[in-house]
């Protein structure tokens, strides 16, 4: 895992956390200098989506009032845009005591995970004393176990406006209610995702009420939101195929070399499922080395994956497509790195459109045509959703990965 706390975000973290800087992509608009970040304007749902059930929200008197409906499972405002490490603020008021409510953060929709169902963490709303926990919804449950403590069991006001505090920084998420600190939970799950705002599932058709104000988010350091796929130490969360001992971990990083074998991540973060992303990663080739990194690919038993795109990685090796090209569908003639250097490689996929660095230098800027068919052997070379592939091309390449890391987008 790589390290989130730095001693500079630390003491971020334990301070009022007047220093956090605003991203200049922003929902709404910035309050002032500080970089507060307004992620309800007061008078429009501008920047939300609607998913899952059919519950209403309107905005009334500056608020945003969700309300049940009979037969809706749970559903959720969630917002545009994805938030890693952030300070959340709002207010909250529970109309009706019967209801249960939540806020989501860090959370995502995507059809491979019960047809779309939001999940993820959600801060808990209700008024049996477990305001303030954290769930993780749609997925794990509980993961603030103990909820026994009488002063957090009682921070929350029936009938009442609530001001919520959420900070999340890493891997640790933290809660206050109305200035009683909740939760604190440590999980590297999910690093980013949306805020979804909860009206839960009831029996009957009561129209219970729930109600936000005064939403506010400020970014901490760049807003965080990545996750490591690669621990450095062992293989966890990675699959390989036909030929096993052609991977190997050898001082912090993966290495292949040996028979064609092709190692897939198959771990928790995004459920090994993206479709938008950004990845980051350091390469080190060896001369004449050829290898390559897949995206939107998928574990099959042998042969070159017949699925996705291939970043290629090549330098010297006799074929002549080098490094940072899309293989065979947007090549690059002219290595931009060398062999026996770390080098960084960034590949960013949004919608269909494909960019690729090297070294902080772009390499690709592809967007796929619509409706484009692909030559035999290319047919799976195609923008759809998946996960990663790293490639053991041959017993006469030698190339390591470290450093690997995914940031998801949007979808």
């Amino acid at each position: 895992m790589r390290e989130f706390l730095t001693p500079a975000l630390a003491a971020l973290f334990l301070a009022p956390l007047a220093s956090a800087q605003l991203r200049a992509e922003k929902i709404v608009a910035a309050d002032d200098e500080s970089g507060w970040i307004q992620l309800f304007d007061g008078k429009t749902l501008d920047g939300w989506t609607q998913q899952n059930g059919t519950a209403t929200y309107e905005v009334v008197d500056g608020t945003i009032v969700g309300t049940t409906v009979q037969g809706s499972p749970n559903s959720f405002l969630c917002s545009d845009r994805f938030f890693g490490d952030y300070e959340l603020e709002f207010d909250v008021k529970l109309y009706d005591d019967e209801l249960n409510s939540g806020v989501q953060i860090r959370s995502h929709s995507i059809p491979t995970h019960n047809n779309g169902r939001v999940h993820g963490y959600q801060v808990e709303i209700s008024t049996n004393g477990h305001a303030g926990f954290v769930y993780d919804e749609a997925r794990r449950g509980w993961l603030s176990t103990n909820r026994d403590d009488p002063r957090k069991r009682t921070a929350f006001h029936n009938g009442e406006w609530n001001h919520y505090r959420v900070v999340a920084l890493g891997p640790t998420i933290r809660t206050w209610v109305n200035g009683v600190q909740v939760a604190d939970v440590v999980d590297d799950f999910s690093p980013t995702g949306f805020i979804g705002l909860q009206v839960h599932a009831v029996s009957g058709d009561p129209k219970w009420r729930v109600a936000w104000r005064n939403i506010k988010l400020r970014e901490l350091g760049d807003g965080g939101g990545w996750a490591e796929l690669f621990n450095g130490k062992d293989l966890s969360g990675w699959r390989v195929n036909e030929n096993p001992d052609s991977v190997k971990v050898e001082d912090g990083a993966l290495v292949v070399q040996g028979e064609r074998a092709h190692v897939f991540y198959d771990g928790p973060v995004y459920q090994h499922d993206f479709k938008n992303f950004e990845l980051d990663c350091l390469v080190r080739t060896s001369p004449s080395a050829n290898s390559g990194i897949y995206f939107h690919t998928a574990f099959q038993d042998s042969g070159w994956p017949a699925k996705g795109y291939e970043v290629q990685v090549n330098n010297t090796q006799s074929d002549w497509r080098r490094t940072g090209g899309l293989y065979a569908i947007d090549d690059v003639r002219e290595a931009p790195a060398q062999d026996d250097q770390w080098f960084a490689m960034r590949v960013r996929v949004e919608g269909k459109h494909v960019q690729i660095w090297v070294n902080g230098n772009q390499t690709i800027d592809y967007t796929e045509p619509e409706g484009v068919e692909r030559a035999d052997g290319f047919k799976g070379r195609l923008i759809d959703r998946g996960t990663f592939a790293l490639q053991c091309h041959d017993p006469g390449s030698r190339v390591a990965y470290k450093q690997i890391r995914v940031r998801p987008l949007p979808e």
